[in-house]
């Protein structure tokens, strides 16, 4: 038996006190006498022993009293073993969307929340954290309310990275008991070593599941543009029972456009064709209704209308040929002679295409060099004589290129390079045999730039990448039949388009986003993303005719945002969360080692408690010294 207030049973030296009293009575006794001796001498006798009796049964009952009362204020109990250590806590509850499942009508988070606020009890200190948020030695009743209004999050903590921030949390105290408290339905994509990493710590770990573990879910959407036509809209779902038909919808805004059924295969996946406007700006919503998850129930996606690319060509020779490469539809091409060019013209373009000239004077590779380093795109098709002590600073500047000696030797153009980003949607498979362009002169290179095209024998005839492009060779028909090859739309198309970063249709969060937008900024301008009451400042970067934004953190919600200057918008783009926990696949934790696997919250906190069990027994002490007294008066009054 163990005391919570020991101290007091120092009070027990009052015990000395009756004993004291009941053996030392200070009364004087007087004597009388009487006649009738012998019977009285019998009386007293009687008197004496009875009397005698009483006060060692007052004595005895009094001791036993004072005893009682002073056990019970010392409060005795008896505990296991680890009930009395102290104990720290921390609790890791997941709110990832994968949570949402539900079992008898609730969430599975809902029903983890209540649970929490029922069982762990009011005065318990305790650490708590989610995948966003930690509270730090909270009772229940101070973040309740948090607790009841938990959103969910796409920010799904791995295995580890919980395990890291767990231990954080624990104070280095030796004495301390650590209790490490997983509530989760551990998702196979949270990674699978569940085990405790840190034997020291006592490891719980509750799985919860929903009844029904099937989810559908909108995995992913692609368009097929056609300028002229209807534009294609693929859409594809996974998770559906085969043969099942689900209604789908097409909302642009609040108008529904489309509406059909996705069929699902044998495997549960499911692939739906829409038809949209083409080149019409649209506000896309593609739905689906669901019993599983909702998150994945919503696609979002916007089709702005094209911006023109500004490309400026500063010519030699024939440029007929860039008039063709580059339609009014899609470009704003200008044309100037070298003589005739305003230098000051070049900051508001994306493309610069020197087009054979016979040498680049010291200001135009200044402007050229600011111009590339602000993003812009240089193409430089070289003259057949071209002075090459002008095109050489220009050229050392990037992938530490030079140009050599001049060849005269037909050459054939034999390789493509299928890989360069110019060419990857390009060829529909890995061209071997097609009419080789020729060339009749050309220079000897040193460089470090990837090639596009290469001679026969490895010499490069097209190099570059990342918006410095450079032939070895002039263009003109005289020296090269190249502007007759079919090769040389995508080529200069490709080379020009990259110039501006084409937003896509949709974005995933989570993932490092980067688009340009063709805006001129004032100094200390700023853009703004926003989507009603919710809005943010993108990081970005300000060019000269362009402003490149970077989403990393930002936005968290998924939705179609506006893109703003000022109060102006001047474009959208639309975020959706990934689909990682879209498949509810589990992975199975019973049987860890190192931990104790509880099938509910509530089952856990019953078995903490059983271990923690301390019993007292300072009730019963009080009961005793009542009756106790009880016991006293009826002495008092029936033993004479």
């Amino acid at each position: 038996m163990q005391f919570k207030h020991p101290e007091i049973l120092w009070a027990l030296l009052l015990l000395l006190i009756p004993i004291f009293i009941h053996l030392f009575q200070l009364r004087r006794f007087k004597r009388t006498p009487f006649t009738n001796v012998a019977m009285l001498q019998k009386v007293v006798s009687e008197s004496r022993k009875s009397n005698q009796l009483k006060k060692w049964l007052l004595l005895i009952t009094r001791l036993l009293l004072i005893a009682a009362l002073v056990v019970a204020f010392a409060q005795p109990f008896s505990a296991s073993q680890t009930a009395t250590t102290t104990k720290e806590t921390v609790i890791y509850l997941d709110n990832s969307f994968s949570m949402q499942a539900k079992d008898n009508g609730l969430s599975i988070l809902e029903q983890a929340v209540q649970d929490l606020i029922k069982n762990v009890g009011e005065d318990n200190v305790f650490t708590l954290f989610t995948n966003e948020n930690t509270f730090r030695k909270v009772t229940v009743n101070e973040i309740k309310n948090e607790l009841l209004s938990l959103p969910y999050t796409h920010k799904q903590l791995d295995v580890d990275a919980i395990s890291l921030r767990a231990n954080s949390l624990f104070s280095n105290s030796e004495d301390a008991i650590k209790q490490l408290v997983l509530i989760s339905d551990f998702q196979q994509n949270m990674g699978q070593s569940v085990g405790a990493q840190d034997t020291t710590l006592q490891t719980y770990l509750v799985p919860l599941r929903p009844s029904l573990d099937r989810n559908v879910s909108i995995d992913s959407i692609s368009l097929e543009e056609h300028p002229a036509d209807q534009s294609k809209l693929t859409v594809r779902l996974s998770g559906g029972i085969h043969e099942e038909s689900l209604p789908i919808s097409l909302h642009n805004g609040d108008q529904l456009i489309a509406k059909t059924s996705a069929n699902f295969t044998s495997n549960g996946n499911a692939k739906v064709e829409l038809s949209i406007p083409a080149d019409t700006e649209i506000l896309g919503t593609i739905s689906i209704q669901d019993n599983g998850l909702s998150f994945d129930n919503q696609f979002y996606f916007n089709i702005d209308k094209k911006e023109k690319i500004k490309v400026l060509a500063i010519s030699e020779s024939d440029n007929n040929y860039l008039q063709r490469l580059f339609p009014k539809e899609e470009f704003q091409l200008q044309l100037f002679g070298l003589n005739q060019l305003d230098y000051s013209a070049l900051g508001n373009q994306h493309v610069v295409v020197l087009n054979e000239l016979k040498s680049i004077p010291n200001g135009l590779q200044q402007v050229l060099r600011s111009f590339k380093e602000n993003g812009g795109t240089v193409i430089l098709v070289p003259s057949v004589d071209c002075d090459l002590n002008t095109y050489n600073p220009l050229l050392s500047n990037f992938f530490a290129t030079k140009f050599l000696e001049t060849q005269v030797l037909d050459k054939n153009i034999t390789e493509i390079s299928f890989d360069h980003p110019v060419y990857q949607n390009v060829f529909n498979k890995r061209v071997q045999n097609f009419q080789y362009p020729k060339v009749n002169q050309s220079y000897k290179l040193v460089t470090q730039a990837p090639s596009l095209l290469t001679f026969e024998g490895g010499e490069p005839f097209l190099s570059g990448i990342n918006g410095f492009y450079f032939f070895t060779a002039a263009l003109k028909l005289e020296n090269s039949n190249f502007k007759n090859s079919p090769l040389i739309v995508p080529t200069f198309y490709n080379m020009a388009a990259f110039s501006l970063k084409a937003p896509v249709i949709q974005h995933m969060l989570g993932q490092p986003t980067r688009i340009d937008i063709a805006a001129e900024l004032g100094n200390d301008k700023i853009l703004k993303v926003a989507k009603m009451d919710y809005e943010f400042i993108p990081r970005q970067q300000s060019f000269t005719n362009r402003v490149r934004l970077d989403f990393d953190e930002n936005p968290s919600e998924d939705g179609i945002y506006r893109i703003q200057k000022s109060e102006e918008t001047i474009k959208r783009i639309s975020f959706n969360y990934p689909r990682t926990e879209s498949l509810l696949r589990y992975t199975e934790v019973e049987g860890t080692e190192h931990v104790s696997v509880q099938d509910s919250v509530t089952g856990l906190f019953e078995h903490l408690k059983a271990s923690n069990t301390i019993t007292a027994y300072w009730k019963w002490f009080v009961i005793l010294a009542l009756f106790l007294a009880l016991l006293e008066v009826l002495i008092q009054k029936f033993i004479r």
